[in-house]
C-alpha cells in the first residue's frame, strides 16, 4: 500500500553506507498540521537515493511512499520509504495530506537488507 504526504523539505541529509554495501540517504519534510507542523523523516534506499539529489531545502513537494515495520531484539521500529517525489501542486500554498492508495510501485523486500538493522543497537527513542 503507498501513501503521499505534502509539505516543505527541512532537510536532506548525507548518504550513509554500510560494511554490508547497503546505503540509503534521509531527509526531513516539514508538514504543517494545525498550531503545530510536524516534522517527519523519509528515507530513500539503495538507487532510490538519487531522488533527492535535485532537491533543496525549502522546496514544495510530494513525497509517494511506504511504510516498513519491523521488530528487532524486542524493540519495533518502523521507515518511511520514499519511492518517489514530486513538485507540489501549487508549489508555495502550504498543505499537508496523508493519503494512502494503490502504487505500481515495488514494495522493496527488507529482508535482504540487514543493514537496516546497523546502528540501531543502543538506539533510544527521545519519546
Amino acid at each position: 500500500m503507498g501513501y503521499e504526504m505534502t509539505g516543505t523539505v527541512k532537510v536532506i541529509m548525507e548518504p550513509q553506507t554500510f560494511q554490508s554495501g547497503f546505503s540509503k540517504r534521509e531527509f526531513v519534510l516539514s508538514v504543517e498540521d494545525g498550531k503545530f507542523p510536524q516534522e517527519i523523516a523519509f528515507e530513500c534506499v539503495k538507487d532510490r537515493m538519487s531522488l533527492l539529489d535535485n532537491l533543496s531545502q525549502g522546496d514544495a513537494v510530494t513525497v509517494s511512499f511506504d511504510i516498513r515495520g519491523r521488530e528487532y531484539n524486542g524493540r519495533y521500529f518502523n521507515n518511511l520509504n520514499a519511492w518517489k517525489i514530486t513538485p507540489a501542486a501549487g508549489a508555495g500554498a502550504p498543505a499537508a495530506a496523508a493519503t494512502s492508495g494503490g502504487s505500481d510501485a515495488p514494495m522493496p523486500d527488507d529482508s535482504e537488507n540487514p543493514a537496516l538493522d546497523e546502528g540501531r543497537e543502543g538506539f533510544e527513542d527521545p519519546f
